[in-house]
């Protein structure tokens, strides 16, 4: 009998009090046999203690499974719609500004760009975790946060979005009326600077709230919104407050204006990658026991 591998018996509850601790732990099997080792409760954290256990009652217990995976093909789905209606809102909203002479105002286009960035992250966050952005994608897998061979297939629907975005207003507001192309007011260089800075600012923010365990995930959406309308509020008279590739090629391409299109595509991408590597350097060191987060997602 001493040689014989015998089950285990099921671990022991933990302290009560302790939230989200295993109950009942798994089966050791014999190796000749054919019962298999892992336990069948390995892929889903069942039988979880959440709350103190009084005298004379048994602890409340929960089996929640693990969530199930996203296929390529609805986050690429979700980009696209995410990023059209980030554009058709932001395009929209300058082009309407201009055919109403100024009746928006400056905070009225921040508000509009801010509000359609919270409410795609807000929806589509969980999906594809709302890049939006080519700079963003980029900075992502550059930090190795973000597959590098699904890259090509997120900025290629962020691109095709803003076409779709452009073209449909240019439909809707023939012709198309200047405004909704970004294009800088002053010099090359101040234009260049700023949208280096207000790309670095959002994607810090972006960075911290996607990325690190400790920051609000949860309001992630409203965080990156009020960037966004900040940055807007210091650089929408002089350049636009682009921020994003996509943002100024489509209604570039539509309106047939491309002046100062370089300044659009660089300084949003080399913001965006210092923002990522400034925040994970001044980040806080993990804690000892505490796990890295592997979720690439503004919803955790």
């Amino acid at each position: 009998m001493e040689n014989e591998d015998v089950p285990s018996a099921p671990s022991t509850p933990v302290t009560p009090g302790t939230p989200s601790a295993p109950l009942f732990g798994g089966f050791k099997g014999d190796h000749r046999g054919g019962f298999n080792k892992k336990s069948l409760l390995k892929s889903c954290k069942c039988f979880s203690v959440e709350d103190s256990m009084e005298e004379g009652r048994l602890p409340p217990v929960s089996c929640s499974l693990p969530p199930p995976p996203v296929s390529l093909t609805r986050k690429v789905g979700a980009e696209f719609i995410g990023t059209f209606i980030l554009i058709f809102a932001g395009t929209a909203t300058a082009i309407v500004n201009q055919k109403t002479q100024g009746s928006e105002t400056l905070i009225g286009l921040a508000a509009s760009t801010g509000l359609a960035v919270m409410i795609v992250i807000l929806s589509t966050g969980h999906i594809s975790g709302a890049h939006l952005n080519p700079a963003v994608t980029i900075a992502f897998a550059a930090l190795k946060h973000f597959p590098r061979k699904h890259v090509p297939v997120y900025i290629g629907a962020q691109v095709m979005a803003s076409l779709c975005a452009a073209f449909g207003l240019k439909g809707v507001f023939h012709p198309m009326m200047g405004g909704g192309v970004t294009v800088p007011s002053g010099g090359f260089g101040q234009a260049f600077a700023l949208e280096f800075m207000i790309s670095f600012n959002l994607m810090f923010v972006v960075t911290a709230v996607a990325t690190d365990t400790r920051a609000l995930g949860e309001l992630a959406g409203i965080a990156v919104g009020a960037t966004v309308m900040l940055n807007i509020l210091i650089a929408g008279p002089i350049t636009g407050a682009s921020m994003n590739p996509v943002r100024t090629l489509g209604p570039a391409i539509a309106a047939n204006n491309y002046k100062a299109i370089w300044v659009y595509f660089t300084a949003p991408i080399l913001g965006a990658l210092c923002g990522a590597g400034t925040y994970t350097a001044v980040k806080l060191p993990e804690e000892d026991g505490e796990k890295p987060s592997t979720v690439r997602s503004f919803r955790r």
